[in-house]
């Protein structure tokens, strides 16, 4: 019998932060351009994991903090330091059982990693 075998599927299916996508796979699930992604890269969102080869390569977790950070950007017309700011706020008022303001209510933080 596999090892794999032994592992439940839904704890399989549930690995976040396996790294998955290349930037050119990441680009097209957010529908950005692969240089967007490099340069939330250099301010420390959704930083890949690296290959050996040095080549990027992106989780769940990563896509779902940058789909997040896009979110407010595009729709909220927030610029990014205001979106972490916003996120982290967010991350602070589910921690403490504060109810969200209902324009944010919509807007899904519970795998973001920032």
């Amino acid at each position: 019998m596999p090892a794999e075998a032994l592992i439940p599927m839904q704890q399989r299916m549930l690995d976040l932060d396996k790294p998955l996508y290349t930037i050119s796979v990441a680009a097209a699930i957010l529908a950005s351009h692969p240089r967007t992604l490099m340069m939330y890269e250099t301010m420390g969102l959704g930083v890949p994991e690296r290959t050996p080869t040095n080549r990027r390569r992106y989780s769940q977790r990563d896509i779902l903090t940058l789909s997040a950070i896009q979110r407010l950007t595009r729709q909220s017309g927030l610029n990014i330091a205001g979106a972490r700011y916003v996120i982290k706020c967010l991350q602070l008022l589910d921690a403490h059982g504060i109810p969200r303001p209902p324009a944010l209510a919509g807007i899904d933080i519970a795998h973001v990693s920032l």
